[in-house]
């Protein structure tokens, strides 16, 4: 995930924007912790600079063409969330869903992805107070409140405001590992994920869901150091002091997706690690990273990664970096 295009209108929310340009723009430095280079492109209608909101003016460097090659299309908030989107825009969003390339939308973003359809029948979250407008305006949402952020076959979205900095550093820890996702983190000076949801901001307690979401964390972080180890549903759910079931419920509402699938991505991310910085064989990768058979690993790797392992390994220890783009906001015209 290298080339990351940003949907920009008329409107949209220089916060988001500022999120979005902070995790994926210029290296400040960070190549050295790990961070891979990407290509930032502002994707828009025309190439007429963007009035938003505050003074500032955004130039395009992009036509919507650009998100056909791109590897993740990221959409910002307008500021006014009823306002109507541009139906080429709309097109070019589910041009993109339709070609395999996931969209993500921050916080009141999501209202853009239910005007292009791209909602319909499926699980999304937006900000705690915007939350019932979205479910009364697409019925056909299925509109959660608790999450930070959910997906549902390539598409996300996150909660409000700074919940877009827990989609976007959980995009990058996807694509290209907990260390990457760590080393932003940390030159934004923020945590690498937030424990709990977003329920804790609701106008309303909820004292037991903040005890759950931080009971889920500490799984969490301790299956991380422990990912060679034969790990399954049950044994976290033990860790949680729940059972299986209710562990399994509750895991998804807060990460959304299932415990396996979350230790098989975190498995895969650090096998890849392994073959990026260690010379060990493949089956003893395979072994370090928790999987049980070389040809599990194999499989699952190639489903992932879209190659093998020996072969991402030749590309990965041969890969030159590519340049890495300047992207900017600039106040006033």
């Amino acid at each position: 995930m290298h080339r990351v295009a940003i949907v920009v209108q008329p409107g949209i929310r220089a916060f988001d924007l500022s999120v979005i340009t902070e995790v994926w723009g210029p290296d400040h430095g960070r190549r050295a912790a790990g961070v891979p280079p990407f290509e930032l492109r502002r994707c828009a209608l025309t190439p007429d600079p963007i009035p938003l909101p505050g003074g500032l003016t955004l130039t395009p460097d992009r036509g919507l063409d650009w998100l056909r090659g791109a590897d993740l299309v990221v959409v910002p908030a307008l500021a006014r969330p009823g306002d109507p989107t541009p139906e080429p825009v709309l097109a070019a969003l589910r041009d993109a869903h339709a070609r395999g390339i996931p969209v993500a939308a921050l916080c009141a973003g999501a209202f853009i992805l239910a005007e292009a359809g791209l909602l319909a029948g499926r699980r999304a979250v937006t900000h705690w107070a915007l939350a019932p407008t979205l479910a009364g305006r697409h019925p056909s949402v299925r509109v959660e409140e608790t999450p930070l952020y959910v997906e549902d076959d390539g598409v996300w979205t996150s909660a409000g405001v700074a919940s877009g900095i827990d989609l976007c550093l959980h995009l990058v820890r996807e694509a290209h590992g907990s260390e990457a996702a760590a080393a932003i983190a940390r030159s934004m000076v923020t945590g690498p994920f937030r424990t709990g949801d977003h329920a804790q901001y609701l106008d309303r307690p909820t004292p037991a869901a903040d005890r759950t979401a931080e009971t889920l964390a500490a799984v969490r972080e301790r299956a991380l150091g422990r990912l060679h180890e034969a790990l399954d549903v049950s044994t976290l759910a033990r860790w949680a002091g729940m059972s299986p079931r209710s562990f399994a419920r509750h895991f998804a509402a807060a990460t959304g997706t299932t415990p396996h699938k979350w230790l098989l991505r975190h498995r895969l991310d650090e096998a890849r690690k392994l073959l990026e910085r260690t010379d060990h064989p493949v089956p003893e990768v395979a072994r370090r990273a928790g999987f049980a058979s070389e040809v599990t690993f194999r499989q699952h790797f190639a489903a992932y990664v879209g190659t093998s392992p020996r072969a991402y390994r030749a590309a990965a220890t041969a890969a030159e970096p590519p340049p890495n783009p300047s992207d900017s906001v600039r106040n006033g015209s």
